[in-house]
């Protein structure tokens, strides 16, 4: 099985990099999301970058512009879906309490995963491209994705140990990191635009299922098993980066498709590990 992964390596490296690139980058970020209680987050700022791609696509094709149509649009429509994407994180952070926080998402998720297959409702390849971003799919990376999600995973954990402590304590109680002096609106919205740009970038390349599954799923396990927040920003993208590990070699093995074998592993870790923190809570 190793073996024939290894075999792959030449024809697949940058996808394989790209997704372990992309679980790491994405578990770090996953961490605040998940200790602020915002996991449908994650999915509402996906689809609302799924709705600025169509519109994107929409454009090209209604007024002609050649960089919004064909294959030459990747770099194009994953600049609209970034925009959108940080807009979107935006807009829910600024209602991030209670019940308020929880409509706005809703509301985003609803209306720009209605909205993205209205808008190319009347174009058979923008519904395809529409499908293939919901399917998530890893397979045709390119060196340049490499670099950039490099580049991405390497400045978030430069911001993580600068600012860890600040960023646990905003995430767990915003009450106590006010009466500290941190200023709610300006971390709102780095927080937010640091979501948005990391799930912007990441749907484009592999997909809304393995974008959300990697956000929050590792995250999810990471706080079952540690008893402390600090080590979450390091045992979170460490589950995240083996699972999509294992994923691959998996899929390569069998034949199936990469990214949702990856997200099934995480899927399949969290059960494990709620199962065995609930077999130990009962034990105590």
């Amino acid at each position: 099985m190793i073996a024939e992964f290894v075999a792959s390596w030449g024809l697949f490296r940058d996808a394989y990099l790209c997704g372990w690139l992309i679980a790491a980058l994405l578990a770090v970020v996953g961490v605040l999301v998940v200790a602020r209680n915002q996991i449908f987050l994650g999915a509402a700022v996906a689809q609302a970058s799924t709705l600025g791609i169509a519109l994107g696509m929409w454009i090209g094709s209604a007024f002609g512009v050649g960089g919004l149509t064909g294959d030459h649009a990747h770099g194009a429509l994953s600049l609209i879906g970034v925009v959108f994407a940080i807009l979107a994180a935006l807009l829910t952070a600024r209602g991030s309490s209670g019940g308020a926080g929880e409509a706005a998402t809703g509301w985003v998720f609803l209306a720009a995963a209605s909205g993205a297959v209205l808008v190319l409702a009347a174009s058979p390849h923008g519904l395809e491209e529409i499908s293939h971003l919901v399917s998530s799919s890893i397979i045709g990376a390119s060196p340049a994705d490499v670099w950039l999600f490099a580049a991405l995973a390497l400045l978030s954990a430069g911001g993580v140990l600068l600012q860890r402590d600040r960023l646990l304590l905003f995430a767990i109680d915003p009450a106590m990191a006010d009466a500290v002096g941190m200023r709610a609106g300006f971390w709102n919205a780095a927080i937010a635009a640091w979501l948005g740009l990391a799930v912007g970038l990441s749907m484009r390349a592999t997909g809304l299922l393995y974008t959300f599954g990697c956000l929050v799923l590792p995250p999810l396990a990471a706080t079952a098993l540690c008893r402390e927040s600090a080590p979450l920003f390091w045992v979170a993208p460490l589950l995240a980066v083996a699972c999509s590990a294992a994923g691959f070699v998996l899929a390569n093995h069998f034949d199936l498709p990469p990214a949702q074998m990856a997200v099934a592993l995480q899927a399949g870790l969290v059960a494990v590990v709620w199962s065995l923190r609930r077999i130990r809570g009962l034990g105590g």
